[in-house]
């Protein structure tokens, strides 16, 4: 098979720099870059999800960034086909294909190692609902820890929503299962190879502690409060910690110590998921190209 038909996954924890090198890599191999990230889907919030900069993609071609109303809800098994679909339209056009986010579910969806309900079940929804009304977001997760260990343990506890729609896909009947979308990297004929950025402790939480900093600086909490708190989207780290600055409930310290503290929890979430991914490989960045010549076959076409 063509060395064009392999599609690079770079993932890891936030402010492991997969951004980055999957830009530089795109640029060494002539590759467009689909994203993986469950926040950075959304229109108008740049800063708190880290998307890629408007120079970065005019730079090299980015998929799956940006596009997505924030009050509007969106599933893994749409994400699976919208990926798909960009892939093979990237193919089309004779472009290499690198997939860069840090949002496991949508990983293992796009490989086909989960089972997805994009189809919804209304009777079954509406008694979520009615469950949510009546007992609190950690009962929620912790039934969600019953019937899905490893998608609970991707999840905030007062990540209602994606704790409920979780919890539909997990409690939804077999025949709206199986009948759902099956498109994967395999089933369209895409060999892949999945590799997770192995930052060390210490300077992960440096990163994150210098990123948070220089979201602060660029405008979170502005972001935040243009976007509200009523908005699907706004239940990503940094958008409730600055809601709660906005409401006075916190200082501009503890707003700071509570993010830094939030994106650290939400790293380690990260690093846990893929751990169960038993086809992930372990890499620094410097040796991600390595992975990219020797198993994907691929060699420059142009130069950096």
């Amino acid at each position: 098979m063509s060395d064009d038909s392999a599609v690079l996954i770079i993932a890891g924890p936030t402010a492991s720099g997969k951004t980055e090198l999957a830009i530089q890599l795109a640029r060494e191999f002539d590759a467009e870059v689909v994203g993986a990230d469950s926040r950075q889907i959304y229109a108008g919030m740049p800063i708190g999800t880290a998307s890629p900069s408007v120079r970065q993609q005019a730079e090299v071609p980015h998929h799956l960034i940006g596009f997505l109303d924030p009050r509007r809800r969106y599933s893994a098994a749409q994400y699976a086909e919208d990926a798909i679909a960009a892939l093979i339209a990237i193919r089309a056009r004779g472009k290499r294909a690198i997939v860069a986010g840090g949002t496991g579910f949508y990983i293992r969806a796009l490989m086909g190692g989960v089972a997805l309900a994009p189809q919804y079940d209304e009777p079954l929804r509406n008694r979520l609902a009615r469950e949510a009304l009546l007992h609190p977001s950690e009962f929620l997760h912790e039934w969600l820890g019953c019937r899905d260990a490893a998608r609970a343990g991707a999840l905030e506890k007062n990540d209602t929503y994606r704790v409920l729609r979780a919890l539909e896909i997990a409690l939804a009947p077999a025949a709206l299962v199986r009948d759902a979308a099956t498109r994967t990297l395999s089933s369209e004929g895409f060999r892949y190879e999945l590799v997770f950025l192995d930052v060390d402790r210490a300077t992960l939480d440096e990163r994150i502690e210098r990123r948070t900093a220089r979201m602060l600086d660029d405008g979170l909490i502005e972001e935040a409060e243009r976007i509200g708190d009523g908005v699907v989207a706004a239940s990503a780290v940094g958008y409730p910690q600055a809601h709660a600055y906005l409401r006075g409930w916190s200082t501009l310290a503890e707003l700071r110590s509570s993010l830094t503290r939030a994106t650290r929890r939400y790293a380690r979430r990260q690093r846990a998921w893929f751990r169960g991914e038993p086809s992930t490989l372990w890499l620094p960045a410097e040796a991600v190209r390595s992975v990219v010549r020797e198993k994907l076959g691929w060699s420059s076409k142009r130069a950096v």
